[in-house]
């Protein structure tokens, strides 16, 4: 417990040693003059999440990599015959066959590589587009989304941080290379997939038409839960993905937690509160970031309804985004005089959420 704990303390250092001293630097972002933390301090501020995720012990399903990593053979022609035999997500098997090259049976150097890239592209968008980036990543960690993620369901946010690198092209809607991106992430996991419809819906002004009707859909999908079940389980019938319905159902997956839909709702929830704010500014970030948020609140609600292991893993191709858009909301949807008092209470609401989620994963 005291390693989690010290993962907040660490962040609180970080931001006071920030407010102390002038790191920030001018780049360029979107054609603008920006301040931003240089590399080496943003990854600095990261670095006890990968050291952490790189020695951690059998959490989640981390014996399940290290037995398929360790079963990987070791030569090129005989890797070629194995991965006739990988039935799902073959991108992931190479990238863990030339990361096996390089550090050999090594397994904490393995996840270390895997936490090395994952956190690479996270920072780099998120110091790029926020100029709060502490808060964001403290937002990243007291969500339990680097358990959940980078020493839990490591091949799959894998694809997320692909995908996610590419914001980039989502925002200046280059489509071609950006399917490009996100068909590279598919062979990490198919649910990259998702993104396509995803980064449609999010583009435009912030709750405009097409996030309206993607909320009138989630709400009748709650509403017939019975008839938007059968129809994902006839649309995943030719996927890999075939006996999703079946096993949530069997292992009696009562779906997300309420508390956890509540608190990926919050910057979707803040939006709604302050769109006209959003929309007079007219930022094309915060437009797709909100947008992004209330996708990802209406996916964590179906999966509410459905699964918290299955439906429940796709909100996090668009929640990332939330992160941004929340620190932005605290820092222009205030009164000046209320920005201290309402970072202050975001840090208490959220490291309690953080410690009673502790209290969860304690279980497993």
């Amino acid at each position: 417990m005291l390693q989690y704990i010290f993962i907040l303390v660490w962040l609180g250092f970080m931001g006071g040693i920030a407010s102390q001293i002038q790191l920030k630097r001018l780049e360029f972002v979107c054609g603008e003059r920006v301040m931003r933390y240089p590399w080496w301090f943003s990854l600095f501020v990261f670095f006890p999440i990968i050291w952490m995720a790189a020695t951690r012990g059998y959490f989640g399903d981390t014996f399940m990599y290290q037995i398929t990593y360790l079963k990987m053979p070791d030569s090129f022609l005989e890797f070629a015959e194995y991965l006739k035999s990988v039935e799902k997500d073959k991108g992931y098997s190479v990238f863990a066959f030339f990361v096996k090259q390089i550090v050999g049976n090594n397994t904490v150097c393995y996840f270390a590589v895997v936490a090395f890239v994952q956190a690479v592209l996270l920072i780099t968008v998120f110091r790029k587009y926020t100029p709060y980036y502490i808060m964001v990543v403290f937002l990243f960690v007291a969500s339990t989304d680097y358990l959940s993620w980078m020493f839990n369901g490591i091949r799959q946010f894998m694809a997320v941080t692909i995908v996610f690198s590419a914001t980039i092209f989502m925002l200046k809607k280059k489509y071609l290379p950006l399917l490009g991106v996100i068909l590279l992430a598919s062979s990490f996991h198919k649910t990259a997939l998702l993104m396509i419809p995803c980064v449609l819906i999010a583009q435009g002004n912030a709750w405009n038409k097409k996030t309206l009707v993607f909320i009138a859909v989630i709400l009748l999908s709650v509403a017939f839960i019975g008839t938007f079940t059968s129809l994902l389980d006839s649309a995943l019938k030719e996927t890999q993905y075939v006996n999703v319905v079946s096993d949530y159902k069997s292992w009696n997956d009562d779906g997300t937690s309420f508390l956890r839909v509540v608190f990926y709702s919050i910057p979707a929830i803040l939006s709604f509160i302050w769109r006209k704010k959003i929309q007079k500014v007219r930022d094309p970030l915060v437009n797709f970031c909100t947008n992004m948020s209330i996708i990802s609140m209406g996916l964590y609600v179906i999966s509410m309804f459905t699964s918290g292991v299955f439906i429940g893993r796709l909100p996090i191709y668009v929640s990332l985004y939330g992160y941004i858009l929340l620190a932005w909301e605290i820092h222009h949807c205030f009164r000046k005089e209320m920005i201290q008092f309402a970072i202050g209470g975001l840090i208490v609401v959220y490291s309690l959420f953080y410690y009673v989620q502790m209290k969860v994963w304690e279980m497993f």
